[in-house]
């Protein structure tokens, strides 16, 4: 199964491309998608929404898994990422993937086993679960292939009986 991970931002988006094959996973790409902050808002929802796209179009993913908004205290910032987030799921739908969302204390429990991990552990983790991961260095790339890795620990694809 090949997915689409996003650790959604409008300054930076961590994008990754994940496969499982035989209870392994494989890092098949990875990026980290910056936009200029001189640049008007809706131009950078653009550019982003076009690079998600074009990685879509390149990769095939079956499925779409995304972090799930998590607002601390810059309620301006999140109002900005929820935009991002709705217009990467509206990509996503429109080019007919599925959408899964995880929370940070279920990335977090996925990748280390304990829900209040650092970064830095859970950076450690991806690196040691995800082949080709070892050679990532920017923190939102990680966040995408952990997102990805929660992926691959919570779904459960439905059984068709054929009779």
């Amino acid at each position: 199964m090949r997915i689409l991970a996003i650790d959604p931002g409008y300054e930076r988006l961590g994008v990754s491309i994940l496969e499982k094959t035989n209870c392994k996973e494989i890092l098949v790409f990875s990026e980290c998608f910056k936009t200029k902050s001189t640049l008007p808002f809706v131009e950078r929802l653009e550019l982003l929404g076009r690079e998600v796209k074009k990685v879509i179009d390149g990769y095939s993913p079956k499925a779409l898994a995304i972090e799930n908004l998590f607002i601390e205290t810059n309620q301006k910032t999140a109002m900005r990422v929820a935009e991002v987030r709705g217009a990467i799921l509206y990509q996503a739908r429109l080019l007919g993937l599925d959408i899964y969302e995880y929370t940070p204390l279920q990335v977090k429990v996925a990748t280390t086993g304990y829900g209040k991990a650092t970064k830095t552990q859970v950076s450690l983790m991806v690196k040691k679960l995800v082949s080709g991961a070892e050679k990532v260095k920017q923190d939102d790339e990680i966040d995408a292939i952990a997102i990805g890795i929660t992926h691959f620990a919570y779904f459960r694809p439905s059984k068709t009986v054929v009779k």
